[in-house]
């Protein structure tokens, strides 16, 4: 077996044991997963000097993890993303949800899955998270059972996939929240480069909420140009993106994200039809993190691949509502190598 998974005691959360397990394939490269959250921890994987070096924004401790706010590493469920006067219409009733932002709802509020403890199963090389998640749970419909498989290759391709099943007809959109920086340790992702394939994204308010128009990508389309470039205004201001892409499915990746200075480079692939790109304006943090600061705006990036957000409150967008009895089944694939 290529892989090996072993496991350390991390401390205790909601009155469980949370555990931090350490995926490692045959050349020493490294992932690190808590079963707080199911919440990826580190990936640890070579520069372009063949020194390892971790490219997600992660605590050393717990304790970073108890007191985060910006959803670092972290499984989001049941549904990513905002939804708008945080409620919907499903078969004629309404559910009203938590409302944590603004009027809206966002990552599914206090009972997100950010928050959860999993149980876990070691299957061979593989690691699942599993959650069983109440009907009501944060006003949202279904006994829904959740499990998260990760799976951790000799060529340093991280696989994260989602299958879940509700005995009530519901809406599902689960995604991982890492923060990505693949430099050794530099403040800011802005010298990175990015290369998205989308031509379209979903237009949305200044509170984020889609206004149901699909328009072209515009001034915010990356096809291998420096982050911070697009995010520079004339007056030397540096403005965030927070922006739903609509995935070019013919082409070969999702998105491809690299840092010359490491020589790090990152690909993404899913069977999601969009991805939520956030350049991480308003990321902080209450504890230090793996590089010995508290966490900055733009010091790592999201590619969160996921359904359109709101998308039971917009009828024109793809819908997201799992059948009762349905098998909901997605994948993200994280491949790391160098440029």
């Amino acid at each position: 077996m290529s892989t090996t998974i072993t496991r350390k005691a991390w401390g205790t959360a909601n009155g469980e044991d949370i555990y931090l397990f350490r995926l490692q394939n045959s050349t020493g490269a490294f992932v690190e997963i808590t079963n707080y959250g199911a919440t990826l921890v580190s990936i640890n994987v070579p520069d372009k000097h063949s020194k390892l070096g971790n490219v997600i924004i992660g605590f050393p401790t717990l304790e970073g993890y108890l007191n985060d706010t910006c959803y670092i590493g972290s499984t989001i469920g049941r549904y990513a993303n905002r939804i708008s006067n945080a409620r919907f219409n499903l078969d004629g009733t309404i559910y009203q949800l938590e409302i944590n932002d603004g009027i809206n709802t966002n990552h599914s509020g206090a009972s997100g899955f950010n928050s959860k403890v999993f149980g876990f199963e070691v299957n061979g090389d593989e690691l699942v998270m599993v959650l069983h998640s109440n009907d009501g749970d944060g006003g949202f419909p279904g006994n829904l059972n959740l499990r998260v498989t990760y799976k951790w290759s000799n060529d340093n391709e991280l696989s994260i996939h989602y299958k879940a099943v509700s005995d009530k007809n519901t809406f599902a959109n689960v995604t991982n929240h890492a923060y990505f920086n693949l430099s050794n340790g530099d403040l800011t992702v802005l010298d990175h480069q990015l290369d998205i394939s989308a031509e379209q994204i979903v237009a949305a308010g200044e509170d984020y909420i889609p206004t149901g128009e699909i328009v072209p990508t515009a001034d915010i389309n990356f096809q291998g140009e420096s982050i911070g470039k697009k995010l520079t205004t004339e007056s030397g201001e540096i403005t965030g993106i927070n922006s739903y892409y609509i995935l070019n499915k013919s082409r070969q990746f999702a998105a491809k994200l690299t840092d010359e200075s490491s020589g790090r480079a990152l690909t993404v692939n899913t069977s999601y039809p969009g991805m939520f790109f956030y350049t991480g304006d308003y990321l902080t943090s209450k504890y230090l993190n793996d590089n010995n600061r508290t966490c900055q705006p733009f010091e790592g990036l999201c590619v969160e691949c996921q359904h359109y957000p709101d998308s039971m409150n917009r009828p024109e967008f793809p819908s997201a509502m799992l059948p009762k009895h349905h098998v909901y089944d997605e994948y993200i694939n994280f491949k790391f190598g160098l440029i």
